[in-house]
């Protein structure tokens, strides 16, 4: 199974279009909606986790995306956790929307799954001692 996060932007023309369900009626991907801001007739984003059995479908979906308007991209940053640093308050669990921050319990230890990022950066703006942070792909650096 090929799987990739992938950031699709819409303009206000063809935000209102029924695009991304396309995407397993024709091309028989399956998509997880990770973070999404539409409106019509204004422009929008959606990051998405688009899953393939193999990566040639893959691409077939987001060449019928691009096709449409839609600007395809990928996330530029990762994040990370600092385990050093990290006292579990668990605050970074309440913020995130996709389950990548969980608390184990009965341990009571704050758990990242890297898999189920959506990279949308509220754990690194709500971490208390700033155990969560941003690291570039392409510079190999950390950004926050």
């Amino acid at each position: 199974m090929y799987s990739k996060i992938t950031i699709l932007t819409f303009p206000p023309e063809i935000s209102q279009k029924a695009l991304v369900c396309q995407l397993t009626k024709k091309y028989d991907l399956l998509f997880n909606i990770l973070s999404a801001r539409i409106s019509n007739k204004k422009e929008g984003y959606m990051v998405l986790e688009i899953s393939s059995a193999s990566k040639t479908g893959f691409n077939k979906g987001i060449k019928f995306l691009k096709d449409q308007g839609v600007s395809i991209s990928s996330p530029e940053h990762q994040i990370y956790k600092d385990e050093e640093i990290c006292t579990h308050c668990g605050a970074c669990t309440a913020v995130c929307p996709t389950e990548a921050l969980y608390i184990k319990r009965p341990e009571m230890e704050v758990i990242f799954d890297k898999e189920k990022c959506s990279v949308c950066e509220l754990c690194v703006v709500t971490c208390p001692t700033r155990a969560m942070g941003l690291f570039s792909s392409k510079t190999q650096e950390v950004l926050v």
